[in-house]
């Protein structure tokens, strides 16, 4: 792995605002950012020359030009950029695995190259080992330093590289961090959970104690960093989109696990992915 921000380019609006995040980003961490373009037409005889050339070109000034924004708009920035060419998700998937962080366009249109575009996007984030950071395409792009994180955590399982992840970045940026941890009563508790509030209150507190517990080690290795932890009942999906607005970045995780179709994205990313007016930081888990 090189110590580099990685951002996919195509020429479309997201993927155009994913240039400017990565770019925050890549200043914050004070590390290179690396600009990748895909070629993924078919590359055969029955391809006229001239549309063949055309491509290239499209891409090679898409490249010069958001490298030379990057320059500009943060001198001190190390910029290279790579034309590659294969199936995008693969070579995206490499490319995330290379850097400490991908960043990719949310929604893209397929623009220039035509590869950030849901399915490419959501295959990457899902078979990914390094970050993967979405960003939509707004009026004014959000500022990689900007607003505070929210970050969901799921107590039943291991969560160490979202947690280091999150402290890192609100230590970088110099902002605050709001942990959610969602939580329903069980069906088994049925009829009885309706007629006494206490064994809700019993639930809540049981989930905020195993929250502050989880989160005291960080807070102790991060102690500039301000975090408030909140357990909140519902759907982990909801509470999640809906803590997103207003946020300058939103964090969750996704477990490495394989499925006989291929990788799985949990239902928690995928609906914040989609939903989140914020970027979303998806973190693969042990």
């Amino acid at each position: 792995m090189t110590a580099q921000v990685t951002v996919g380019l195509d020429g479309s609006d997201e993927s155009l605002a994913a240039a400017r995040w990565a770019a925050e980003e890549a200043t914050l961490r004070e590390v290179p950012l690396r600009l990748v373009t895909v070629e993924e037409w078919p590359n055969t005889p029955e391809v006229p020359l001239p549309y063949a050339r055309d491509l290239a070109d499209r891409a090679e000034g898409l490249l010069r030009d958001e490298a030379a924004r990057a320059r500009k708009e943060h001198p001190d920035l190390k910029v290279v950029t790579e034309r590659a060419r294969g199936r995008a998700a693969d070579e995206l998937t490499a490319s995330a695995n290379e850097a400490d962080v991908l960043v990719l366009g949310s929604r893209g249109l397929g623009g220039v190259l035509g590869f950030v575009v849901g399915s490419v996007s959501l295959a990457v984030v899902a078979t990914a080992r390094r970050p993967v950071v979405l960003v939509r395409a707004q009026g004014a792009e959000p500022a990689a330093g900007a607003g505070h994180i929210v970050v969901g955590v799921d107590l039943r399982h291991p969560c160490e590289p979202l947690l280091a992840f999150a402290f890192g970045e609100a230590a970088r940026r110099g902002v605050p961090l709001r942990f959610l941890s969602a939580w329903t009563l069980p069906a088994s508790y049925g009829y009885a959970a309706a007629v006494d509030p206490v064994i809700g209150e019993e639930l809540a507190a049981g989930v905020r104690t195993g929250l502050e517990d989880l989160l005291s080690p960080w807070r102790a290795t991060y102690p500039g960093v301000v975090t408030t932890a909140e357990a909140v009942v519902g759907s982990a999906a909801y509470r999640m989109i809906e803590a997103s607005r207003g946020a300058g970045l939103v964090v969750v995780g996704r477990r490495t696990r394989r499925l006989p179709v291929g990788a799985h994205l949990g239902h928690v990313a995928h609906a914040v992915i989609h939903h989140s007016p914020a970027p979303v930081a998806v973190v693969p888990l042990v």
